[in-house]
């Protein structure tokens, strides 16, 4: 049996990896080196992370290993053009997840952490929609919800709107 992962989301995330690409698994992931990236290690998988360069800047950086996949945990909705990293990923296989729009909350911003904003708050028919135009067939998608335990109207809703979204999909032309 597997440990207990520390969050909730990092428990689906993993439980998706698992389901669409088994360990062991040579994975390219976006973004710098984070707790997950160690959870992914932990379960087989040998992972390479980028080095927080600029991916709207330097999507070519996508490029620099050969992988079994890429994943990308909560990246899209911080690029300005993710179409463009999209495009440039030879991989034939990817895993992402993204936050999802909530009519019911603003797009995320950190005040003091200019990395740390959205500036896609997508919902999923968008976010398929740029998986598909940029060259990618959507094989398996999952949701899930991200609950708080405060008090309020909101996080009431949280319990029952999911949260974040899961794709799985292979390249259709390069």
């Amino acid at each position: 049996m597997y440990k207990k992962l520390p969050q909730r989301r990092y428990q689906h995330t993993l439980e998706f990896l698992r389901e669409v690409l088994p360990s062991p698994a040579v994975i390219l992931d976006l973004g710098v080196r984070n707790p997950f990236s160690e959870i992914m290690e932990e379960n087989g998988y040998t992972v390479i992370n980028t080095n927080g360069e600029d991916l709207d800047l330097l999507p070519e950086i996508v490029k620099k290993h050969k992988v079994d996949a890429v994943t990308a945990f909560e990246i899209f909705e911080h690029l300005i053009a993710p179409f463009n990293v999209l495009r440039e990923i030879e991989s034939t296989k990817i895993i992402t997840t993204i936050p999802l729009k909530l009519w019911f909350a603003s797009a995320y911003r950190s005040k003091t952490d200019m990395w740390d904003r959205h500036y896609h708050e997508f919902e999923d028919w968008q976010y398929n929609w740029l998986l598909e135009k940029s060259g990618w067939n959507i094989k398996k998608t999952k949701k899930w919800t991200s609950p708080i335990n405060k008090i309020g109207f909101r996080p009431i809703l949280r319990k029952f709107t999911p949260r974040y979204y899961a794709v799985y999909a292979e390249k259709t032309h390069s």
